[in-house]
């Protein structure tokens, strides 16, 4: 049975830092591109970045200089380090994982991503 779970969510400041984490179970990561999604309320889930097996990445535009992914396969786990964060990065973030890396794209569409995470909170204000 494989399982996500997310964690290192909450409350932060404008221009502050969090890092979450990814803790993968049921298989093993370094197969899988893996990506960070988030969904605000009222809005679609979008894409955050993304990295294939071999660690080739794509960013949002609004992820670019701020967001970094990285993963662990040791640990089997995915992080995503977020700094300078804004009011408009308040969402819910969600961790995703894919065999396929061309899933990893530009685009990064959720339904190329097999299996998820359940999200944690990230609020960003003063």
């Amino acid at each position: 049975q494989w399982q996500l779970v997310e964690s290192g969510g909450g409350m932060v400041q404008p221009g502050g830092s969090l890092r979450l984490s990814c803790e993968v179970s049921g298989f093993t990561l370094d197969s899988y591109a893996v990506a960070w999604f988030r969904q605000a309320p009222g809005k679609e889930r979008e894409g955050v970045l993304c990295a294939t097996s071999n660690s080739i990445t794509n960013y949002a535009d609004s992820a670019k200089g701020r967001f970094t992914i990285s993963r662990d396969n040791v640990k089997n786990t995915v992080y995503l380090q977020m700094n300078s964060l804004k009011p408009e990065d308040t969402a819910i973030y969600y961790c995703a994982a894919s065999l396929r890396d061309d899933a990893c794209s530009k685009y990064m569409f959720p339904h190329e991503f097999d299996y998820w995470g359940q999200g944690t909170q990230v609020t960003v204000s003063s």
